[in-house]
């Protein structure tokens, strides 16, 4: 059920968070009561509530406001934890906050997902250091991209240099099978930093795809889906590092609620 500070939500509040969408969030994957990266999640939402509302968050209400959210929802459920203060305004978005806890439970998919065919868009997303709400420009690069025939964009900068998808981390297989991230500027996701910490790879430019083999995207919800093409360059969706990368992921305890 989806609570705000542990009771239903108030129309009213959110009806705010959409006149403004002044808010910070992180999405996690609960099944059986655990949560791979939980700490780097909570971390998170500390550093950006200082940086966003100048504010103090509390990790262990963070948590039991999850479990609140959850408790008739299924053992295996992805999770939004947005917070943001209903009572900024547009004109006083300056004013001293009070941020809400917002959590928004709902199914999580089942099976492995498909392979991506992505088309690169020209895109720099606005504080990449904070994982805000502002999705206006990345969405609508996702939303052209599906018209267009696509499943979804993956953006580039001004010099060409890949960087992140709409909601995901970007990765590469490189010519001899190792593991690259691109150094453009995008959100460090949870998912992309554990398994940097099991995988040994490179952080480098990559502004075009002579040399490499595979491409991946990756995020919370969905952990590691197959890239199967970008723009009109055919990619290795059975690549061994794509295999390799989803055991050491899996291998990841997951972290008590």
């Amino acid at each position: 059920m989806e609570l705000m500070d542990g009771l239903p939500a108030d129309p009213g509040a959110i009806r705010a968070l959409a006149f403004t969408g002044l808010a910070h969030f992180t999405t996690v994957l609960v099944d059986n009561g655990g949560v791979r990266g939980l700490d780097r999640h909570l971390a998170r939402l500390v550093t950006d509530a200082r940086a966003l509302f100048d504010a103090e968050l509390d990790p262990g209400l963070v948590r039991r406001r999850i479990r609140e959210a959850i408790a008739d929802e299924p053992a295996r459920v992805v999770v939004r934890v947005t917070l943001f203060d209903p009572a900024l305004t547009l004109e006083r978005p300056g004013a001293d906050a009070h941020p809400r806890i917002l959590v928004s439970p709902r199914p999580a998919g089942s099976g492995a997902p498909r392979p991506l065919r992505v088309r690169s868009a020209r895109f720099g997303r606005q504080h990449p250091e904070i994982k805000h709400t502002g999705l206006f420009g990345a969405l609508y690069a996702r939303r052209l991209a599906q018209r267009a025939g696509f499943d979804d964009a993956v953006f580039v900068d001004d010099g060409g240099a890949f960087s992140e998808g709409p909601t995901w981390n970007l990765g590469f297989a490189g010519a001899d099978g190792g593991l690259v991230w691109p150094d453009g500027d995008a959100l460090d996701g949870v998912t992309r930093e554990l398994i940097a910490g099991v995988v040994p790879g490179t952080v480098r430019r990559v502004s075009a795809l002579d040399g490499i083999a595979a491409a991946f995207a990756t995020g919370s919800g969905v952990g590691i889906r197959p890239i199967a093409s970008i723009d009109d360059v055919e990619l290795d969706t059975a690549h061994p590092l794509l295999a390799r990368i989803r055991e050491a992921y899996a291998a990841i305890p997951p972290q008590a609620l």
